[in-house]
Order: C-alpha cells, then sequence, then structure tokens
C-alpha cells in the first residue's frame, strides 16, 4: 500500500531524478502558515466529507487565506492523477479505485455546508476512464446546482487528450458558469513541463468550449519562472485570445520538491504588472498576475467583476 505523504511513493516516476536545489524565496513570495477558525472550520468539513481538495495535495501558497475565508478547491476523482507533470505535487501513477458514485452529493453537501457563492472544483488526470471523467464532472455540477442553486461554479478540467468529442460536451452541457483549462506553460516548455500533454489540443479545447456554448466564460492560466522568455508569454496571450478566452492568470511557479522542475527565476512583481498591463491591452474581460496567483485564487471576486466587465463591454 502506498503512502502519499512519502515524497519517493506519492512521485515514483521522479525519485531517481538529480535533485533540483530551491533557490532562496524572494520576500514577495513569502506567505505565512496557515492558522485561523475558518482555516481550522474549513478543514474540518473537508475531513467529514472525505473530500480532496487541490489546495492541500498541490500545496497551494494561499490556503490559509483561502481556507480562513471559507474557500476551498474540491478535487474529484481521487488523489493519484495518471500524468506526471514535472512541476506538480499530486501523486502520480495508477488511480487504485474506481470513481466513487457518492462523491457528487458529498461535494455539494460541503458547498452547502460552506455556504458558498462560488465554488471551483478540479480534479485529477484520470487517462485510465473511456470519458476522462467527463460524466463524472458533470453529475457534480448537477448536483451543487440541486443543493445550492445560487452558487456559481467554476470547473477547472483535464485535458480529455484520449476521449471522444462526446466527453467535453457533457460537461459544458452541464452548464458550469466558468470553464478553465490551464495551458500551463509556453508551449516550447511542454516536453520538459506537461509531456503528456499537448499545447495545440488545450488550446483547441478552450476554443471549442466557445463554440458549443458561447455565453460561457472560460479562463485558462500559465506559470512564469520555469524558463520561458517574455516573447513566449505574449504569444501564449495573442493563442488565448484568438481562442476567445475570457480571463487569464500568470504565477509564480513554486518547486514543491527537490525532485521537480526547477525554479528558472522569481519573476518580479513590477514584470508581473507588465504582464497584466499587457493581457489587458491584448482584450482578456480579466486578468490576475501576481507571484501567489492560482487558478482558483479569489476566484469568486474575480467571476463578479469578469460579469460586471462582460455586461459593460455589451453596452
Amino acid at each position: 500500500m502506498r503512502d502519499l505523504k512519502i515524497p519517493e511513493q506519492r512521485h515514483p516516476e521522479k525519485a531517481k531524478r538529480p535533485d533540483n536545489p530551491q533557490p532562496k524565496k524572494p520576500a514577495w513570495i513569502r506567505v505565512k502558515a496557515p492558522v485561523g477558525q475558518g482555516y481550522q472550520e474549513t478543514r474540518k468539513i473537508m475531513r467529514e466529507h472525505k473530500l480532496v481538495t487541490v489546495c492541500e495535495e498541490a500545496g497551494c501558497p494561499n490556503v490559509g487565506e483561502c481556507w480562513n475565508q471559507g474557500h476551498a478547491t474540491m478535487m474529484i476523482m481521487g488523489e493519484v492523477c495518471t500524468r506526471a507533470c514535472t512541476f506538480c505535487n499530486i501523486a502520480t501513477g495508477k488511480p487504485p479505485e474506481d470513481l466513487d458514485v457518492f462523491e457528487p452529493g458529498r461535494v455539494a453537501d460541503a458547498v452547502k455546508k460552506l455556504g458558498l457563492n462560488h465554488v471551483v472544483v478540479t480534479s485529477v488526470d484520470r487517462d485510465d476512464i473511456e470519458d476522462g471523467g467527463a460524466a463524472h464532472f458533470a453529475q457534480t455540477i448537477r448536483a451543487i446546482r440541486k443543493q445550492s442553486p445560487s452558487t456559481t461554479i467554476e470547473i477547472l478540467t483535464p485535458d480529455f487528450i484520449r476521449c471522444a468529442p462526446e466527453a467535453l460536451e457533457e460537461v459544458v452541457a452541464a452548464k458550469p458558469d466558468v470553464f478553465n483549462h490551464n495551458l500551463e506553460t509556453v508551449p516550447g516548455l511542454y516536453p520538459e513541463v506537461r509531456p503528456g500533454a499537448r499545447y495545440f489540443h488545450s488550446l483547441r479545447l478552450l476554443q471549442r468550449v466557445k463554440e458549443l456554448d458561447p455565453t460561457m466564460f472560460t479562463k485558462s492560466g500559465i506559470m512564469v519562472g520555469l524558463g520561458e522568455d517574455r516573447q513566449a508569454v505574449h504569444q501564449v496571450m495573442d493563442d488565448m485570445r484568438a481562442a476567445n478566452v475570457d480571463f487569464i492568470t500568470i504565477g509564480q511557479y513554486l518547486q514543491p520538491t527537490l525532485k521537480h522542475h526547477r525554479v528558472d527565476r522569481f519573476v518580479t512583481p513590477e514584470e508581473f504588472a507588465s504582464y497584466e498591463k499587457a493581457a489587458k491591452g491584448k482584450g482578456f474581460l480579466m486578468v490576475s498576475a501576481t507571484p501567489l496567483t492560482r487558478s482558483s485564487y479569489h476566484a469568486g471576486d474575480d467571476f463578479a467583476k469578469m460579469q460586471k466587465a462582460r455586461q459593460a463591454a455589451q453596452g
């Protein structure tokens, strides 16, 4: 039985790789350890409902702030991912269990108990399942809608690269308010950062969502500090806009362990500000570009701003 708390068992494919020393974090990237009553209450609800959160599994630096406010990103379909991206701290390998048919209901119960106005639901990749978990996503969206009809729903999905087109269609038909799929990095770094994925497939998936439902907000994000250059980041912005992506997130890559992809450099707050300005100039409805930006960081507030921006643009 694997112990996912042990790095060598959590990431067996990385165990024999040479260490990548981690540079000292600058002052702007440091955060306080998670504490507070809100954090403890959120953690308790997650445990009671036997739910996994990407906040913990991916080692998000904002977990203390978000959980104190009752915000958490639910991670469905287990805690073992069939991909082995070099940046990610989620456990990798063959998932030991089938999908839990009761999980959508438990997620919905937790959303109601937390009183969430906006919820983010993500997942591991499940390449071992014919539809990649698309039906499970759709069931989770419907379960939340039934119990918390006023809660807005944001999903952060896999790429469904091995699935029939109907998989994506089923998720979109369930009508999440925001469809997020992260490109993660610039195309030139895919072979070393995201080897199981394909840049243009992910881009096409985002474009296809808009074709299926032009009213649905789409969102995508990348990390910087992996070895990309400024020109490549601007090209990703242009590619996203060509696919009609509404919202872009750009955040600093942080190395989970010594076996993960190295941090090439820490991008300064001033550089992030320039990326934000450039993205707004390219026509994104919403931009979040800071060192601590993550896909679901301040997601509820950002969704409300995105709605207002669309209304303003439509006159």
